[in-house]
């Protein structure tokens, strides 16, 4: 099969190739008035949406979906040696114990056997993690979808041993009273206490939170998004805003047709989320969507904008207004900088200290990040007197491994990452007293850490610490 030019290079401009797939249709213990159910379908999600149709069309298959995604990346001529594994679901944690772990097995076996046919399946799951540490399709990040009531240590631990790295929280809100309007089952003290877990254990933290959902209004949905970063029990690493719609079936079309609510118009819908990035959200958070991809038709009421990230970055350009997230300041396919500056920013979140360390040029544009945390009481054993960096990522352009030293075009492979570390090294040597310092690392970065001192202590990368 012959490659073709790449054809959207946005898809691994972060320094990674996602793959997003869809576990079956399984019962979700939510009663939320705002999600749509159709039949065969994950709750929250339509058929016609574009992950969800390729879904289908494999039936669901996690082998198929991987090799047809794979095969797509390669025609359009993306690399795939790096595979940030997205898994979308309505509720991961309470999906069948046996399904989740052969879900997950079925990934690594597929992914060992595009990089070596003659690698025999295994049906023990940490020979076929193993595997993927040398494999050429690596794994270097796993993310799941749960809600934050579903979140305990002994949830955490089996995160863990399938190889999570990332847990997206449907928070919505963090207003009580809206959260019992919308019949969300949880209060804002489930989002407090899963986050603190979460962190504790090295996690990425994104929330998902939806504007305009019944009892809230502008104002309100402003002053949520500024108690997320002000207030130090949330602080995620990540968001995704996902503004509330009427789509058809839905027991939000009984208000909506009772006058009970209204969906924003899109200038406000616009303003709203233009202040919102101009005016509270900090450094350390990358904003994954603005959106979701729900098809126009399926929207009964409420914008119907796709591209409204864009119409958002046009509204601020218009102001002479910049967000400072990640993703609006990642270099993308700029060149190379030599002159780069190492920023450092401290906060508290979730009672421990987080220190957020940053390669970025003149312009502020981010070209490495680190997140090393200082935590209080983490439960599992591993992490005890341990620091922990939860995230190291190199953006710029996917780099394939094979060759890379002789292309001066990358900024990966450059030595960001390995200096990142260091720094959180000495940082833990010489402002703490803890002994250790440990990493989340996927699967198929294990071999990086290994090179740097670090080894494999039940699910992580640990060092002991010389004084």
């Amino acid at each position: 099969m012959l490659k073709t030019k790449n054809m959207n290079p946005i898809r691994t401009l972060s320094g990674v190739t996602p793959v997003a797939i869809l576990t079956k249709s399984f019962p979700c213990p939510g009663k939320c008035i705002y999600c749509p159910t159709e039949k065969n379908v994950p709750k929250s999600y339509l058929s016609s949406e574009p992950a969800v149709a390729r879904a289908i069309s494999a039936n669901y298959d996690p082998v198929k979906q991987i090799i047809n995604r794979i095969n797509v990346y390669k025609i359009t001529g993306h690399p795939v040696e790096k595979i940030e594994l997205i898994i979308i679901t309505s509720n991961w944690i309470t999906l069948p114990e046996r399904y989740k772990q052969q879900f997950i097995l079925s990934i690594y076996n597929t992914l060992n056997s595009l990089s070596n046919p003659k690698y025999k399946k295994t049906t023990e799951l940490k020979k076929a993690q193993f595997a993927n540490q040398k494999a050429k399709h690596k794994i270097v990040g796993i993310s799941i979808e749960t809600r934050p009531d579903t979140i305990t240590k002994k949830e955490i631990e089996k995160l863990r041993e399938l190889g999570i790295t990332r847990v997206e929280m449907g928070v919505q809100s963090l207003d009580n009273k809206v959260l019992k309007e919308i019949k969300r089952g949880h209060s804002v003290s489930a989002t407090i206490k899963a986050t603190k877990l979460l962190k504790d254990s090295g996690f990425k933290v994104c929330y998902h939170l939806m504007p305009n959902l019944p009892s809230s209004n502008p104002d309100k949905d402003y002053q949520m998004i500024k108690k997320v970063f002000s207030d130090q029990n949330f602080r995620p690493d990540q968001l995704k805003i996902y503004p509330c719609v009427l789509t058809h079936g839905t027991k939000l079309e009984d208000l909506y047709k009772n006058n009970l609510w209204t969906p924003y118009d899109d200038k406000t819908m616009i303003n709203l989320l233009s202040d919102i990035k101009s005016n509270l959200i900090p450094a350390y958070i990358r904003i994954m969507r603005l959106w979701r991809d729900i098809p126009c038709q399926e929207i009964s009421a409420g914008s119907k904008f796709s591209h409204m990230r864009l119409l958002v970055k046009e509204n601020l350009d218009k102001m002479n207004k910049k967000c400072l997230c990640i993703r609006c300041r990642e270099i993308k396919d700029k060149p190379p900088s030599k002159n780069l500056m190492l920023d450092r920013i401290n906060y508290q979140a979730s009672s421990g200290k987080e220190i957020f360390l940053q390669y970025i040029d003149n312009q502020y544009n981010i070209y490495a990040l680190a997140r090393l945390r200082i935590p209080v009481s983490p439960f599992i054993k591993e992490l005890k007197s341990s620091a922990l960096i939860r995230e190291l990522h190199v953006y710029g352009p996917s780099k394939p491994l094979k060759n890379f030293n002789s292309d001066k075009t990358y900024t990966q492979h450059k030595g960001l990452g390995k200096k990142l570390i260091h720094h959180c090294e000495n940082i833990v040597k010489k402002e703490t007293n803890l002994s250790k310092i440990a990493a989340i690392s996927a699967v198929g970065v294990r071999n990086y850490y290994q090179k740097l001192g670090y080894r494999l202590e039940g699910t992580y990368m640990v060092k002991h610490l010389s004084t």
